[in-house]
């Protein structure tokens, strides 16, 4: 980070498909040693074949699934006088995409003796349902801001 000024957002180019710019983070998220048409693949793949079972068009599975898993509050480490407190904080918007991105991946990859994009499937096909891993971290955040609740007046 800077000593002086703030950095620029960068611009996210839409993908080629759905032309939405989460859809384009998502795919470079996904992708490992620059394969960015492998991770295309897999994620269309994945989303194809989540719609076909789901009975639901492709974008809004995403859509749906990334809303349900991303948090509305998280806890942030604050110093004070020596402590450290777990101080619960509102999530941006873009924060909340993040960290669904991430622990929807995180937990596909988890997941062994299958295909990544039959993992990367299942696992939005839980977050669409309100049920599965991602789901569950997310509950977990909400139930640590919970408890350190009376933490909430060292927000900043």
């Amino acid at each position: 980070m800077p000593r002086k000024g703030h950095v620029r957002k960068r611009e996210v180019v839409p993908d080629t498909r759905f032309g939405n710019p989460a859809v384009a983070k998502f795919i470079s998220s996904l992708m490992k040693g620059g394969k960015k048409s492998v991770a295309e693949r897999i994620l269309y793949g994945a989303l194809d074949k989540a719609a076909e079972k789901l009975g639901a068009e492709p974008f809004e599975v995403f859509e749906k699934a990334m809303g349900n898993v991303a948090p509305q509050i998280e806890v942030r480490p604050r110093r004070v006088g020596g402590a450290t407190y777990q101080v619960p904080v509102e999530v941006s918007p873009e924060r909340g995409q993040l960290l669904s991105i991430r622990w929807i991946i995180s937990y596909a990859r988890s997941k062994k003796g299958m295909p990544m994009s039959e993992r990367l499937m299942r696992e939005l096909m839980d977050a669409y349902k309100n049920e599965g891993s991602s789901i569950k971290k997310r509950e977990d955040t909400h139930k640590m801001a919970e408890a350190n609740r009376a933490f909430a007046h060292y927000r900043w």
